[in-house]
């Protein structure tokens, strides 16, 4: 007899319904047998990565002999050298450093509503993005990812759709679902910034992903070059938390155009002093390890895992939609109106695996999210095999 959403566990649901965000999701996910829920990497080391593993001790002395400045310095001129941000570098000391991305967004947050500024965000988008401005009572209107779909119409959609709005935040590549302005080409991106410049929008970007773009063997444009040169006023953050398997050993930056500096400054201030030297070591070792091999170790297993997962469950109850730029997450569509992401993840849940339902990143439609699921991909490829092979046993036991 096949499995309908009448005949659910009840506790599992009320298990998944009780969660406010993706976050609490994330956090339950950590106690289950397959969590296929945050994107954090939670892969093995490289070969050379476990050489780095090797030296942390002489790490540890090197970063505590070199000034604070110079451990900083050198994770900037490695990490913006290896995306090609070139121009980005010619303003190194302007570029600043926090242990997290969602620091960096608190920031850009507290910035907006000091000014009172109201924000077309983009969705779908990750959901705390949206809570956090949220909590800083910053009013937002939804951005789809439908007005940017087509280069030659953005700008239009843009005019039409946010003269009310002060500022335009985008997620380039989006998460979850992959599309980018910058892929194949910039124009998308560079009609963007055209619009902001004409009508005097703030630009946020949210650049966390761009990792993904040299990943999967494309060129990323100088963004700093094309943001710098257009003098649009602008706030970009970047990261590396979701790239390097570094048990969150992390660090992000956050950039803003000449203009914002006195106002951003302060707010930084205002929340850190500095992140460890050793944490800027260690990391400035795994993006060297990168640029040495071409981001083999990120691409090779994310390339895998994406693959098996689109052959097991594409076809039948969920379908595959391919990205612009292949991250380390998957989304997949619910075509049976019958179920939805709440339901099918707790159907999942029931069975020790765990998914994010599409909900939360239709931060203004949650039930349009209903028909999503997103599957994190960073995960070991036998124990990440084993997880979609238990994915496809239950989803079958649906379509019988």
């Amino acid at each position: 007899m096949s499995l309908t959403v009448a005949t659910l566990p009840s506790t599992q649901l009320d298990t998944v319904l009780a969660k406010a965000d993706i976050t609490q999701h994330e956090i339950a996910a950590l106690r289950t047998r397959y969590n296929l829920a945050d994107a954090h990497t939670h892969q093995n080391q490289s070969p050379t990565q476990r050489k780095i593993v090797e030296s942390l001790p002489k790490l540890w002395y090197e970063a505590a002999g070199q000034s604070q400045y110079q451990s900083e310095q050198d994770f900037i001129s490695a990490f913006y050298s290896l995306h090609g941000q070139h121009r980005a570098l010619k303003r190194s000391d302007d570029i600043y450093l926090v242990y997290a991305a969602s620091i960096a967004m608190h920031i850009t947050a507290t910035y907006l509503q000091q000014k009172g500024l109201r924000v077309g965000l983009i969705e779908p988008c990750f959901d705390n993005l949206h809570d956090l401005m949220k909590h800083m009572r910053v009013p937002m209107v939804p951005l789809g990812e439908e007005l940017f779909a087509s280069p030659q119409g953005i700008y239009g959609n843009l005019v039409a759709r946010a003269q009310s709005i002060d500022a335009v935040f985008l997620v380039d590549p989006n998460n979850p679902t992959g599309t980018s302005l910058l892929h194949p080409t910039d124009h998308a991106f560079r009609e963007v910034v055209r619009f902001c410049v004409e009508h005097d929008k703030l630009l946020i970007l949210d650049l966390c992903f761009a990792a993904f773009i040299l990943a999967s063997g494309q060129i990323r444009p100088d963004v700093y070059a094309i943001l710098e040169d257009s003098g649009v006023r602008y706030i970009a953050m970047e990261d590396t938390g979701k790239t390097w398997p570094l048990q969150d050993a992390k660090c992000a930056t956050l950039t803003t155009s000449r203009d914002l500096k006195a106002d951003i400054y302060p707010i930084v201030t205002s929340v850190l002093l500095n992140v460890s030297p050793f944490v800027l070591k260690l990391v400035t070792e795994y993006v060297r390890d990168s640029a040495a091999d071409s981001f083999a170790s990120v691409r090779e297993l994310l390339d895998e895992n994406r693959e098996l997962a689109r052959q097991q469950l594409d076809g039948g109850l969920l379908r595959y939609l391919p990205p612009a730029v292949r991250t380390s997450v998957a989304w997949f569509e619910i075509t049976d109106p019958a179920w939805t992401a709440d339901a099918l993840q707790a159907h999942l849940l029931d069975r020790n695996i765990y998914v994010l339902s599409g909900k939360y990143f239709y931060w203004s439609n949650p039930q349009k999210g209903q028909r999503y699921i997103r599957i994190a991909l960073a995960r070991e490829t036998p124990l990440f095999a084993s997880a979609i092979d238990a994915i496809r046993s239950a989803v079958q036991e649906l379509e019988q």
